[in-house]
């Protein structure tokens, strides 16, 4: 499995496809850092600026940009980087 140096998640609260990530990545045992961008403007901003839309979940993996994903999808990225 790809070893990732920088892993950001962008959120937002009570999103499905955003709590299946969290899932995914957790029981990856990959290191990230959360960013909720309904409560944090800066982080919505970068967030719409790395991907161009204010759909959740983003993640972006050592610049490598997914936007508006499920779990399948994270997979499948994931095993393309490395």
């Amino acid at each position: 499995m790809y070893k990732a140096e920088n892993v950001r998640l962008f959120i937002k609260p009570f999103c499905g496809w955003c709590d299946e990530v969290i899932d995914w990545l957790d029981s990856n045992k990959i290191n990230y850092q959360v960013f909720d961008v309904t409560s944090d403007r800066s982080a919505w901003n970068e967030m719409f600026k790395i991907s161009n839309q204010s759909l959740a979940p983003v993640i972006d993996v050592d610049g490598e940009i997914l936007s508006d994903f499920d779990s399948v999808e994270l997979a499948r990225f994931w095993n393309e980087l490395g």
